[in-house]
């Protein structure tokens, strides 16, 4: 079984998490608790790497992962951005 998309979705729910954390966070009025949404991001993203290591190649494997929360984390705040325009207007 191909465990790429589950790989990218755990990340994907790892990211979202550790950016929910930030107090400048900017999807939700108030930042979830730092510490366990930290700790629970971290996990996700480890399970997501889990994953795509079984899926392909190491070096194959890392480079997807990292190129994936480059993405992510640049596109979480600009999300966020986004958001917060529509709940001014």
């Amino acid at each position: 079984m191909d465990m790429a998309a589950p790989g990218l979705l755990l990340a994907l729910a790892g990211c979202v998490s550790i950016y929910l954390s930030s107090p400048h966070q900017s999807w939700r009025a108030h930042a979830w608790p730092a510490r366990p949404a930290r700790l629970a991001g971290t996990g996700l993203l480890a399970a997501g790497m889990a994953c795509l290591l079984q899926s392909m190649q190491a070096v194959a494997a890392v480079f997807t992962w990292a190129t994936w929360l480059m993405l992510l984390w640049t596109l979480l705040p600009w999300l966020g951005a986004g958001c917060a325009w529509m709940r001014g207007r």
